[in-house]
């Protein structure tokens, strides 16, 4: 069974509104902790791939609507495990300690814990350290202690609204470290996992522009941070996405490569003998089914912007090829590009799928990031137009045929070409989108707008700023023009993109297309704007075939395009 028969199996047997392609899984000692169903549980390893296994906690018990396990973490002598359960509605989350003994108990429950770690102290005592969450915002550490001697209490507090803070566990277990950081900055401190009620000690005061992380091995600390010159490794051809492995040892460092349409493959780098081992077996097909290609546009400003690009490798006249463009460009994160069933489905059918890297992401590095960002935002714009058209003049597709999707902040840049470039694509899907920046930076209330100044600026008391916001911001761009259809998917209880500020763009754009159709006159075929408002949710929910199939429905139907064989295709990979 190759690969991506392996992952394709896996999704048969979700039930059928969740699609996770990877599950939260832990190995400890000789054990697997897993979700089963509505159940934590755990196998002996070599029994991991059985229905032989242990229950440790029901899931129900919480009263939740539809909880799943987010992460696991085991105390070291497995004498407790902390599972961290979630509903698809809310980022809100409850962490359960259960107590490991012939009848697994709960022992006690946190709500609204972010991170949490294990470490045992110098009297052999478990001690769980962990971060509370209030309103988005992380700010406090607590430890605790159960059984006979139960502990708990607070131990840090970080005063600076602007920044985040989580626990990391060195993967040698021997340090926890307290990471404290925002957009551009961050700051480490040290606890000692033999001796963890002693102070906690600091590697480096923050500096602004400068960020870092703590790893240790073999009685030295490793700091990975952005200052100094990087070293790069060479990976194979198709390789876009990367994915750590969480059980790696000290010895050992196993990874994950991926594509958006190929499968994981997995790798190890071993650190004795620094050498690479790959994953041996079946090569997946698609690796001689389709092409990769990577290519550059010259954006405005004479800047080359990096471009993924995949199709058939048997497709014929490309220009006449449908295209659907991928966009982020924010806060110096990677534009996603892991595994997706979907895509694959999508190039099985003939379609082009264009990443575009776009500066205010991290593909190249901090610089990048800072190029696209506060009053250098609208570089990100330009850099988008710019790949859409070097797309087409390199014959993929044509504006007809391209299609653009974006998640989250990618919305701005999508929304903003709508309103600068809408000839330049046919349909657009936008999912949870951010798309009334200056209104949402002017509103302090919100959970994440002290935590956001980094990267949109502050409107309310910079009018450099407010103006700049002005040139760029989908909602205050709206005018009366044609539009590209779109297609947007809300969620009802999303914290970090309110649902008023999607609802008001909606509004806003069918007004402006309705005064534009009145002006042009009869026979002007008005494009389709399609609110989707999902009941419940939140901004990280995950993928639903309902929402899928919809977003893909939506796409074929403006292209024009038959969607019989796609959907037949779907249906392989995602039970309906």
């Amino acid at each position: 069974m190759d690969a991506f028969e392996k992952v394709r199996t896996k999704l048969e047997t979700q039930p059928q509104e969740e699609y996770e392609i990877i599950n939260v899984e832990v190995k400890h000692g000789g054990f697997v902790y897993y979700q089963e169903g509505c159940c934590l549980v755990r196998s002996k390893d070599e029994e991991a791939d059985n229905d032989n296994y242990e229950v440790l906690f029901n899931l129900e018990e919480l009263k939740l609507d539809q909880p799943f396990i987010d992460c696991i973490r085991v105390a070291p002598d497995e004498k407790y495990v902390a599972a961290k359960i979630r509903t698809e509605d809310s980022e809100a989350s409850t962490c359960v300690i259960i107590k490991l003994s012939d009848q697994p108990v709960m022992e006690a429950s946190f709500p609204n814990v972010s991170s949490f770690e294990w470490v045992k102290d110098e009297e052999d005592e478990d001690v769980l350290f962990y971060t509370f969450q209030r309103n988005l915002r992380c700010h406090d550490v607590y430890r605790a202690t159960f059984g006979d001697n139960k502990r708990n209490e607070r131990f840090y507090t970080e005063k600076d609204p602007s920044y985040f803070v989580f626990l990391y566990l060195t993967k040698d277990s021997r340090f926890l470290t307290i990471n404290i950081m925002n957009k551009t900055t961050s700051e480490v401190w040290l606890i000692d996992g033999l001796s963890p009620w002693d102070p906690p000690v600091l590697i480096q005061k923050r500096i602004h522009g400068v960020l870092y992380y703590v790893e240790h091995r073999d009685d030295e600390l490793y700091i990975l941070t952005n200052v100094g010159e990087p070293t790069e490794f060479k990976l194979p051809p198709w390789a876009c996405g990367f994915i750590m492995d969480t059980n790696s040892d000290p010895k050992n460092c196993p990874f994950q490569l991926c594509s958006p349409i190929r499968p994981p493959k997995y790798y190890t780098y071993k650190f004795a003998e620094g050498k690479l081992f790959e994953e041996t077996g079946h090569e997946d097909p698609i690796t001689k089914t389709s092409r990769v290609l990577r290519l550059e546009a010259k954006s405005k400003d004479g800047k080359l912007v990096p471009m993924t690009v995949f199709h058939k490798t048997d497709s014929e006249d490309l220009q006449k090829k449908p295209l659907l463009v991928h966009v982020y460009g924010a806060y110096g994160m990677d534009l996603k590009m892991n595994f997706r069933p979907e895509r694959r489905v999508l190039v099985d059918d003939g379609w082009i799928l264009a990443y575009c890297h776009v500066r205010g992401g991290g593909e190249l590095g901090l610089q990048w990031h800072a190029d696209g960002r506060l009053t250098k935002k609208l570089n990100g714009l330009a850099d988008l137009e710019a790949c859409i058209k070097t797309l087409h003049g390199q014959g993929f597709s044509q504006p007809s045929l391209t299609t653009l999707t974006a998640f989250s902040a990618g919305g701005v840049l999508a929304g903003a070409l709508c309103n600068s470039n809408p000839e330049l694509v046919r349909a657009v899907t936008l999912e949870a989108p951010f798309l009334d920046v200056l209104n949402t930076m002017m509103d302090t209330t919100l959970p994440l707008t002290l935590e956001e100044l980094e990267e949109w600026g502050n409107p309310s008391s910079d009018e450099k700023h407010k103006n700049y916001i002005k040139r760029y911001c989908p909602y205050q761009n709206i005018k009366p023009q044609h539009y590209p259809s779109i297609h947007i998917t809300a969620y009802e209880n999303d914290e970090r993109v309110p649902l008023k500020g999607i609802v008001s763009y909606t509004e806003k754009l069918k007004e402006a297309i309705a005064e534009h159709a009145k002006d042009t006159g009869e026979g002007y075929q008005t494009p389709n704007i399609i609110l989707d408002i999902q009941p419940g949710g939140n901004h990280v929910i995950e993928d639903s075939h309902k929402k899928i199939t919809a977003q893909i429905k939506f796409l074929y139907e403006e292209l024009g395009l038959d969607s019989t064989s796609v959907f037949e295709d779907l249906k392989k990979y995602l039970k309906f």
